[in-house]
């Protein structure tokens, strides 16, 4: 059986994967890096700061990985999913912690 090839079949739906969900996904990466790291107080802290300047980093990280999902359905589908997890971890810990 013979590994399919990676094509650039389907761009648009994987780069609409990456933009708008890779945007969700890294916001909430930065939002648990906010929920569990060291306690700082301050919107100049360094974990604050770390954050702000994580967030476009780690989002055009998740827009150029994303084309190396077989179609845009697949792209769609785990970066929604990484989404769900880690927004429902964040809301729940943020429960948790109230």
């Amino acid at each position: 059986m013979k590994p399919p090839v990676l094509s650039s079949r389907n761009w648009f739906g994987k780069a609409g994967a990456g933009a708008v969900a890779g945007f969700f996904l890294a916001l909430a990466i930065c939002g648990m890096l906010v929920q569990f790291g060291p306690l700082e107080i301050g919107f100049f802290s360094a974990r604050a700061q770390l954050t702000m300047w994580l967030m476009a980093p780690l989002w055009a990280l998740i827009l150029s990985f994303c084309f190396l999902f077989h179609n845009g359905a697949r792209a769609w589908t785990w970066l929604g999913g990484a989404n769900l997890l880690l927004w429902g971890l964040l809301y729940g810990s943020r429960l948790l912690m109230a």
